[in-house]
């Protein structure tokens, strides 16, 4: 990869920056009081996020765009002989990717205030931020969060190697895919950086009536991606996509 260690945290913090932005934006305008977009339901949601992502993976194309560690740990499993990326590149990306959901998450924040203020129910404050059961069912959930994103992770693994060469409105388009089909249960986070960095910030910003960040559910949302993404990559080794890839180029 022809990029330097500053340029992949870079790429990876703007680019999850403005994924978390625009996604946690979307949440905040349907699920806040008094917003335009009050009560514009999952599917608003759904697009909103896919819309985010194809956003995100414009602004750090340079990184190949992860923008995510379970992405990021399959492309570490992969190696960089068949177009993966090292531990030390790893280390950085994930950074990176966590550095930019803290703070696309504060910008939320600061975009809708008045909104937060003016909502009185702390669960829809804290949805804003980051993802929560329907049924509370800490195995079921870590299970349906490593589904999600192994059907993310092993797509990229098979086409195209890295978000950014699958191009931004083909993982637009699965992300949408994704929540519509497997987000009901748990707000399919499919991604560490996603759920955690603005759950931090949930913790540490003065928002009124806020509430807690339920830090009892915050390890789900970053133990089942990367379960996910590990299983995604033992099947794409078992399978010998990448031997056939390597014989008649990638699809």
């Amino acid at each position: 990869m022809d990029i330097t260690n500053g340029q992949i945290f870079l790429y990876e913090f703007l680019g999850t920056a403005t994924l978390i932005l625009l996604g946690c934006g979307v949440v905040a305008n349907v699920a806040l009081k008094g917003t335009k977009g009050n009560g514009g339901g999952f599917l608003l949601v759904n697009f909103g996020w896919g819309l985010a992502v194809f956003m995100g993976v414009y602004v750090a194309f340079k990184s190949g765009a992860h923008l995510n560690p379970a992405v990021s740990l399959g492309l570490l499993l992969k190696g960089q002989d068949a177009g993966g990326i090292d531990f030390g590149q790893f280390v950085i990306y994930v950074l990176g990717q966590f550095a930019g959901a803290f703070v696309g998450a504060v910008l939320c924040w600061l975009a809708y205030k008045d909104h937060f203020d003016a909502e009185e129910e702390p669960a829809n404050k804290l949805g804003v931020f980051s993802t929560g059961p329907a049924i509370r069912s800490y195995a079921w959930n870590v299970v349906t969060e490593a589904i999600g994103t192994f059907v993310l992770v092993y797509w990229v693994l098979i086409s195209g190697g890295s978000p950014s060469g699958l191009g931004p409105l083909a993982v637009a388009l699965v992300i949408v895919g994704i929540g519509a089909s497997l987000g009901g249960p748990t707000g399919y986070a499919i991604n560490p950086a996603r759920d955690l960095g603005p759950r931090i910030a949930h913790f540490v910003l003065p928002i009124k009536g806020k509430g807690d960040s339920d830090w009892g559910y915050s390890w789900v949302p970053v133990v089942g991606p990367m379960i996910g993404a590990a299983l995604a990559f033992l099947l794409y080794k078992a399978t010998g996509v990448q031997d056939l890839i390597d014989k008649i180029g990638t699809p």
